[in-house]
C-alpha cells in the first residue's frame, strides 16, 4: 500500500473519497491535502487529569467532564476547580472500560441545574451500567434520581455516551457485555441505543412499545450526534477486531451485531455507511460541527487510531460519504472525544492513561480548538 507521511507543526491531513457503505480501501493511493494553516488556534485547558470521558459546556462558560474513575469536574473561567462536583461512592466502580463514563447537561440546565450520568456499578456478583439525573447546587451535586438500571455490563462493551436529541429525549448507547447474543435480543438493554424521556418515562413513538430500545444489534457504540441540516442521528460503533463502523441510526433498525458487521449484509439488518475494513479506529465520541472553518463536518475521535477524523457527508443523499480526512495521527494520543460548544470552540478529551495507551505527564488532557479571526 502507497503511503506518505507529511509532518507539520499544525496538523496531518489524508483525504480518502469513499462511496456510500463502502469499505475504507487500505489498497488505494491516499490523496493528500496540500498543506495549509490550520484553521483552529489551539491550547491546553487542562492538564492531569484522569481518563476524562465525556463532556458538556453550560451557558454561562463552565465545562463539565467525567473522570472514569468517577468523579464529575468543573472547569471555570479556564481553571479547573479543585474540588469535584461528585465524587461516586460504592456500588460504583472502574474497572477495565467501565466506570463513570457519559454526560449531558440539561437544555434548561441554567433553571434545573440536571445533568444526566452514565456509570458502572456492581450488585451482588453482577455488574451493571445505569442512568441518572444528578442537580448542581452551589458547585456540588447530588444523585436526584435514577433514570435507567440494570443494564448489563462487563470489564469491556458497556457503551456509555448520553445525549440529548433535538427532541428532548435522552439517547444512550449500550454495548453487548461481551455476550454478543444479547445484542440481538431485543428484551436486553444490551447492545442497543435507547431513547428515553428526561424524567426516564418511555416516548410513546419509541418502535416497540414500552421498551426504551430505539435501535439494536449493536457491538459496543460509543458516540451519537445529529447533522442539524436534517436532524438524521448517527453512531460510532467499535467492531471486532477492526471493522469499526459510522452507522445512521433510525428508528427499530437492527443493526446485525453479531450476524453481520462492516460490508456484509442480511435482509433485515442495516449496514453501516462507512466502515474500517481491516485497520482499526476504535471510534468514540462523535460531533457534527455547527460554527467555523469546519462547519457541516462530521468529527469523530479515534482511541487505537490516535487520531481526529473529519467526514464529509452527501448533502442529499445522508447515507452517502463524499470523503474523509484524517488528522493529527498520534499528535495527542488516544482521542476519547470531540466536542463543539455553542460559540464554535471544539474540545478534545485524550485518553492516554485508560490503561491501553503511553501517556505523558501531562496526560490526560482537554484541548481547546478555537476559530482563528480574520
Amino acid at each position: 500500500m502507497w503511503k506518505k507521511w507529511v509532518a507539520s507543526l499544525a496538523m496531518l491531513v489524508i483525504l480518502v473519497p469513499v462511496a456510500a457503505c463502502e469499505a475504507m480501501d487500505t489498497e488505494r493511493p491516499v490523496v493528500l491535502e496540500p498543506e495549509q494553516a490550520f484553521p483552529y488556534d489551539t491550547k491546553v485547558v487542562a492538564d492531569h487529569l484522569d481518563v476524562p470521558w465525556a463532556m458538556d459546556v453550560a451557558a454561562d462558560g463552565r465545562i463539565f467532564f467525567t473522570e472514569r474513575p468517577g468523579r464529575v469536574r468543573v472547569i471555570q473561567e479556564g481553571k479547573l476547580r479543585s474540588e469535584p462536583l461528585i465524587s461516586f461512592p460504592a456500588p460504583f466502580i472502574s474497572e477495565g472500560e467501565g466506570g463513570l463514563l457519559g454526560l449531558a447537561l440539561d437544555p434548561q440546565f441554567t433553571v434545573n441545574h440536571y445533568l444526566y450520568v452514565y456509570h458502572t456499578y456492581v450488585e451482588g456478583d453482577q455488574v451493571y451500567n445505569r442512568v441518572l439525573r444528578l442537580r448542581e447546587e452551589n458547585n456540588r451535586a447530588g444523585i436526584d434520581k435514577v433514570l435507567l438500571d440494570k443494564i448489563p455490563g462487563s470489564g469491556i462493551h458497556n457503551g456509555g455516551r448520553v445525549k440529548i436529541g433535538p427532541d428532548h429525549l435522552l439517547y444512550i448507547t449500550t454495548g453487548d457485555a461481551r455476550v454478543p447474543q444479547l445484542a440481538q435480543d431485543r428484551s436486553s438493554l444490551a447492545g442497543k441505543i435507547l431513547r428515553i424521556r428526561l424524567d426516564g418515562t418511555i416516548p410513546a413513538d419509541n418502535p416497540f412499545p414500552g421498551s426504551p430500545v430505539y435501535s439494536w444489534g449493536h457491538r459496543n457504540p460509543q458516540g451519537l450526534a445529529w447533522n442539524p441540516a436534517n436532524g438524521f442521528l448517527y453512531s460510532t460503533e467499535h467492531g471486532q477486531s477492526a471493522h469499526d463502523e459510522i452507522n445512521r441510526i433510525q428508528s427499530g433498525a437492527n443493526y446485525g451485531w453479531p450476524v453481520i458487521q462492516g460490508d456484509q449484509q442480511k435482509e433485515g439488518m442495516t449496514a453501516p455507511i462507512l466502515h474500517s475494513a481491516e485497520t482499526t479506529w476504535a471510534p468514540s465520541g462523535m460531533s457534527f460541527i455547527t460554527k467555523g472553518p469546519w462547519a457541516n463536518q462530521l468529527l469523530v475521535a479515534h482511541l487505537r487510531g490516535m487520531q481526529l477524523q473529519k467526514i464529509t457527508l452527501d448533502a442529499e443523499q445522508p447515507d452517502q460519504v463524499k470523503e474523509t480526512a484524517v488528522l493529527w495521527q498520534g499528535k495527542y494520543g488516544r482521542l476519547r472525544d470531540v466536542f463543539e460548544a455553542k460559540d464554535g470552540t471544539l474540545y478534545l478529551l485524550t485518553n492516554n492513561r485508560d490503561g491501553r495507551g503511553t501517556p505523558l505527564d501531562e496526560d490526560d488532557r482537554i484541548i481547546q480548538l478555537a476559530p482563528k479571526q480574520p
